[in-house]
């Protein structure tokens, strides 16, 4: 049934964060220090940091989640209020997220794993 199918659907979560240029190796620090945390919280399925390549001091997560209310529990933990509290004065402008359904998955079968 595509309604049920459509009700368990994962959601892929993305926050920009944008620090002052002075913050990063804070940020970075504080990151390694909870990373393994947040991966391995339940309902997380896994979760990347990037880096933009042009504005260093521009990064985003990507995470997937079982489900919102997966999310949700992560985002009223300990773990997030903590470690967001540590960062949010290090931003120099407002933290944008995005919660999404995914539509489309693929990869190119033709590029060989290294």
């Amino acid at each position: 049934d595509r309604l049920e199918t459509l009700m368990h659907i994962m959601i892929t979560r993305i926050v920009k964060l944008t620090f002052q240029e002075t913050y990063i190796t804070n940020f970075l620090n504080e990151f390694e220090q909870v990373k393994q945390k947040v991966v391995n919280f339940p309902g997380c399925h896994e979760m990347t940091l990037l880096q933009h390549h042009k504005e260093p001091m521009v990064f985003f997560t990507y995470s997937i989640w079982e489900d919102e209310a997966s999310l949700e529990r992560y985002r009223t933990s300990e773990t997030f209020i903590t470690l967001w509290s540590s960062i949010k004065p290090m931003f120099s402008c407002k933290a944008e997220a995005w919660s999404l359904n995914p539509q489309f998955h693929g990869k190119n079968e033709s590029v060989k794993k290294q």
